[in-house]
């Protein structure tokens, strides 16, 4: 009979001590070091499929799981699955972050209907703690089927270059790209891509590091140095000109694209920028969509929400509405209203209609809301206005367009000014955009304290 020693002598050498998913997570702990739960669980004659571990991440702790494809090719089964939701049970005690690595070529078929109770346990915990830890998923390898649907149930989704991510097996993939990273990323269901799994864990761990450990814990603070760089116009240009040097990682950045997703650090607290001006077209139900899902994850875990507004509204096509885009717009402004999360808003340019009600209405959608000097706060486009407005001028004007133009320069100038939005109590303060960041760190400063008492309810219900 062999010793307790030699027993687990005997059983570590069956280990795969150089196996991708073991990789993976030296990427990603601090110094490539973690701690391993239940080794031993077996599925029949073999290991579970999946390492779940703990270790630290920048000196935080982190909570994870890596499958080992390995083993039956990474499948899920029973035993796999009872591994993961241990990790995510300890999540909910613990108030840890919790990262999973995916790669998998699916369920256990062997064990039938066990299989599909698995996914059915893991989906249950996701969910169970969702908006209270940090979820980042990694997808390494593929992930398909219910597996997809567990790891897009994550805060994150972050995806290696030559990484699968589908629901069914894609039968077209060479011509449309099916379940590819690239058209993950442009579902918006991926985050990030990354080139391989070294860049993935870097991404994560940098992704982690800038959360808060859970729903009650304190904004992570960093040391930080100012910028330095001039102000500019457009979203990507702005934001980097008010976050601290080298801080700013943009997040979904092939979705929505004339918007802007980004979480950065502001006098070294970690704050999420919002912007409407990532390019000059009109936002479409996209845009919407992710907006509205990065306000919803900074509000669930308290990160300070800065959303730079310039836009002439949203694009109204036969085609925008087909995609849902009243509905989109409708949960946009839905969870800027509901968040109780500290928001900040500057209306660097234009401000058409719903534009500005959804996203810097003050009081309601804002806590503080600034505006530039030339910045135009108009219900609708000065064009239009005019058309309403001087209706009689242009039909007897002899140069309808020049005069059009005129008086929309003469509207915009005069009733649609930043100035006579602050007379109407419609904005905080008129700022020069020099001053944006130090404005900025002042309101986030004052706001810090904000405490909000809602009505009693289940949840709220938004839109389709």
């Amino acid at each position: 009979m062999l010793s307790g020693s030699k027993k687990l002598a005997e059983f570590k050498s069956k280990i795969s001590a150089d196996s991708s998913a073991r990789k993976r997570l030296e990427f990603l702990f601090d110094e490539g070091e973690y701690t391993e739960l239940d080794a031993f669980v077996k599925n029949g004659d073999d290991l579970a499929g999946v390492i779940t571990a703990y270790g630290f991440v920048e000196g935080s702790p982190v909570y994870a799981f890596s499958q080992d494809k390995t083993v039956k090719n990474g499948a899920v089964n029973k035993a796999q699955a009872s591994k993961i939701a241990k990790i995510y049970e300890l999540a909910a005690k613990t108030g840890i972050p919790v990262i999973g690595i995916h790669d998998s070529d699916g369920a256990f078929i062997d064990d039938g209907a066990d299989s599909l109770f698995a996914y059915g346990e893991m989906m249950m915990w996701t969910s169970n703690v969702s908006g209270v830890v940090p979820q980042i998923s990694v997808i390494a390898g593929t992930c398909a089927g219910s597996a997809a649907v567990f790891a897009c149930s994550s805060d994150f989704v972050i995806m290696t270059e030559n990484s699968e991510f589908f629901m069914a097996v894609p039968s077209n993939s060479k011509t449309e790209g099916a379940g590819s990273a690239k058209n993950a990323a442009k579902s918006g269901t991926a985050a990030l891509v990354l080139k391989d799994d070294k860049e993935a864990m870097a991404m994560a761990r940098k992704l982690v590091s800038m959360l808060p450990m859970n729903n009650l814990s304190p904004i992570p603070m960093f040391e930080f140095s100012e910028s330095g760089l001039a102000i500019g116009k457009d979203a990507a240009s702005i934001v980097a000109s008010i976050a601290d040097a080298g801080s700013v990682t943009e997040l979904y950045a092939d979705f929505g694209k004339a918007s802007f997703t980004a979480f950065a650090s502001v006098s070294g607290a970690t704050v999420g920028f919002a912007a409407t001006n990532k390019t000059s077209d009109k936002l479409t139900a996209d845009d919407s969509s992710k907006l509205s899902r990065f306000l919803r994850i900074c509000d669930a875990f308290s990160v300070p929400v800065i959303t730079i507004v310039d836009s002439e509204g949203f694009e109204v096509s036969a085609e925008n509405e087909l995609s849902g885009s009243i509905r989109e717009i409708a949960k946009l402004a839905h969870s800027y209203a509901e968040a109780t999360t500290v928001k900040v808003a500057v209306v660097a340019g234009k401000a058409y209609g719903p534009v500005f009600t959804a996203l810097a209405g003050k009081n309601a959608n804002s806590d503080m809301t600034f505006a530039y000097p030339d910045a135009v706060i108009s219900p609708i486009a000065p064009e239009a206005a005019v058309e309403f407005l001087s209706h009689d001028k242009l039909k007897g004007a002899s140069d309808v367009a020049k005069m059009r133009s005129e008086l929309a320069d003469e509207y915009a100038s005069e009733k649609a000014s930043a100035f006579s939005a602050a007379e109407k109590g419609c904005i905080d303060d008129i700022i020069e955009p020099i001053a944006t960041r130090q404005s900025i760190i002042s309101a986030l400063e004052v706001l810090a304290g904000k405490r909000v008492s809602r009505l009693s309810k289940k949840h709220s219900n938004i839109p389709m």
